[in-house]
């Protein structure tokens, strides 16, 4: 009787294992589709991102730019007078 048990008890343990590992294998694939959309909004979103910092950063160089021919203009304007005055 008492290996009768044991046996049955294996086996009730074994199918129990079955069920969990297939719920368990079930859930790790759902996880995995979720993981891979959220990987994929955000590669979405950094695109974005650097898009928009490319582009500010494009901005910020023309502003640079235009400064400093604005300098660049005035100081060679006032060395001319001041070269051209005397």
């Amino acid at each position: 009787m008492d290996a009768t048990y044991r046996g049955e008890l294996r086996d009730l343990n074994e199918s129990n294992f079955a069920r969990f590992d297939a719920k368990l294998g079930e859930r790790l694939a759902e996880l995995r589709g979720d993981l891979r959309a959220e990987m994929a909004q955000v590669r979405k979103e950094m695109s974005q991102l650097e898009t928009k910092f490319a582009d500010r950063l494009g901005q910020v160089k023309r502003d640079l730019l235009k400064w400093m021919l604005t300098f660049w203009v005035s100081t060679l304007i006032g060395l001319g007078a001041l070269f051209f005055r005397g």
